[in-house]
């Protein structure tokens, strides 16, 4: 089984520690978005669960508990794009947290388990074609070694 982590919210940046209480715990319950009154009771047992894919913006919240993660084979699909707070009022800097921290769990876990996502991309008037181009670029060129996708 994969546990796809944060398809409906941003589980490592908000909810880490809930997150590895889950671990210690060995189950979740997830309540089905289709039919509310359905609970699940999802078992988080290693031997049972493949993979994680941990979906975020921002991972720093979870540096320091990684470990705990040992027993499970895991990545992290990292968003990482270049709007202000405009578009995301709740994500760190991205020069001050963000970038260092995707450098930081590269070099924890190694850049193949570290996946860069620059999206989505929005188009306006201040962003602009151009500037998506600019800021790839630019966000690329920090990423350099890092990752491998």
């Amino acid at each position: 089984m994969i546990i796809s982590v944060s398809r409906r919210t941003d589980i490592p940046a908000y909810y880490a520690k809930w997150f590895y209480n889950r671990l210690k715990e060995k189950s979740v319950l997830v309540r089905n978005p289709m039919n509310i009154h359905h609970i699940s009771k999802i078992d988080l047992s290693p031997d049972v669960v493949d993979g994680i894919v941990f979906w975020t913006k921002n991972p720093a919240p979870m540096l320091e508990r990684l470990d705990e993660l040992r027993a499970y084979t895991y990545y992290f699909q990292f968003t990482l794009n270049a709007y202000g707070k405009d578009i995301e009022p709740n994500v760190p800097s991205k020069n001050d947290i963000v970038i260092p921290t995707f450098q930081e769990l590269s070099r924890r876990i190694g850049k193949d388990k570290v996946i860069w996502r620059y999206d989505p991309i929005l188009f306006n008037a201040d962003y602009t074609t151009a500037y998506h181009l600019k800021f790839f670029k630019s966000l690329a060129a920090k990423l350099a070694g890092y990752t491998e996708k």
